[in-house]
């Protein structure tokens, strides 16, 4: 959500929606995995599960010290950077999601609790699931794209407001990627 909000906010509403089209097939492609029950091979695999772990972690870390270095600036800080292409866009939108663990094991192991063998294909069901479950996903996401250029330019003229949601912003990605780092598989 932190990229998307960022690339609205730097580059305007079409940047953040072609990039959630990168964050929306990184939900089609775990949801899919876990329909066709590839996820629980790699869930069954240590390392696999780790190394995307670790890779989100990493990528919280690095977020954190972007908002937090001296001389470093909030993701909601409006600021002009270079002009990503649509394809840059898409393609970090979707390894930003690819990066999370957590929309697989969410899609392994929440999907299932809903899905019942004696209403039909346990495959349709997944699928009617996940797909509804997106179509939410970027709606929500959508809204929050949509709106983040207009709070940042209301925000960006309260100095002590960007340097306290700088702080902020850094502590809870640091402190996520510490959880995500710290986490036992369950």
């Amino acid at each position: 959500m932190v990229y998307l909000i960022s690339r609205s906010i730097c580059q305007g509403r079409a940047a953040g929606l072609i990039s959630l089209g990168g964050v929306a097939l990184g939900f089609v492609f775990y949801m899919m995995c876990a329909a066709l029950g590839i996820t629980a091979i790699v869930m069954a695999i240590p390392y696999a599960y780790d190394a995307l772990r670790i890779g989100g972690a990493l990528y919280l870390i690095y977020l954190a010290w972007q908002a937090v270095k001296p001389g470093g600036r909030s993701p909601f800080e409006v600021r002009n950077l270079p002009q990503d292409g649509p394809k840059k866009l898409f393609l970090m939108g979707f390894l930003t999601n690819l990066l999370n663990p957590k929309i697989a094991v969410m899609y392994l192991s929440l999907l299932p609790q809903f899905i019942s063998p004696e209403h039909g294909s346990v495959l349709s069901q997944s699928l009617v699931l996940g797909f509804t479950q997106i179509v939410i996903s970027v709606s929500v996401n959508a809204t929050i794209a949509m709106l983040a250029g207009s709070i940042a330019v209301f925000l960006s003229g309260r100095p002590t407001w960007i340097l306290v949601q700088r702080w902020l912003m850094g502590t809870v990605l640091a402190g996520l990627a510490v959880r995500m780092l710290t986490e036992a598989r369950k």
